[in-house]
């Protein structure tokens, strides 16, 4: 299970953090809370806090390709607030498969990221 997944401003921010490795199960629980939120605001806003994060393990990069493909319109922006490199050009690579807004975050500039998520 992730370490948080909290609801902001309403439930239309969803924050995710996870400090280590994805795995499946991590799913099992993201998914029917993100399918939850989906039915109550319709799109939504998403900040992945990537810090400590280390990416995911086989089983679990495939429920992320999965969820993407079944969620590819329901996110309106996604703020990926990292502190490596690689979590920069995650960012990156995911654009093509969402039609939400993604920009990358340094850990320094969280507020922003905060900030930016919350503007209509």
């Amino acid at each position: 299970m992730p370490n948080q997944l909290n609801e902001e401003n309403g439930g239309k921010v969803l924050t995710l953090h996870d400090n280590g490795k994805l795995v499946k199960a991590d799913y099992e629980y993201f998914v029917p809370e993100f399918e939850r939120l989906i039915r109550q605001h319709g799109k939504i806003r998403l900040l992945f806090d990537m810090i400590g994060f280390h990416g995911w393990e086989a089983s679990a990069a495939w429920e992320d390709f999965k969820f993407g493909i079944a969620h590819f319109a329901d996110i309106e922006r996604i703020a990926m607030v990292g502190e490596k490199s690689w979590q920069h050009g995650m960012a990156i690579f995911c654009k093509p498969f969402t039609k939400a807004t993604v920009r990358y975050f340094e850990q320094a500039d969280a507020t922003e990221a905060r900030k930016w998520l919350g503007d209509a």
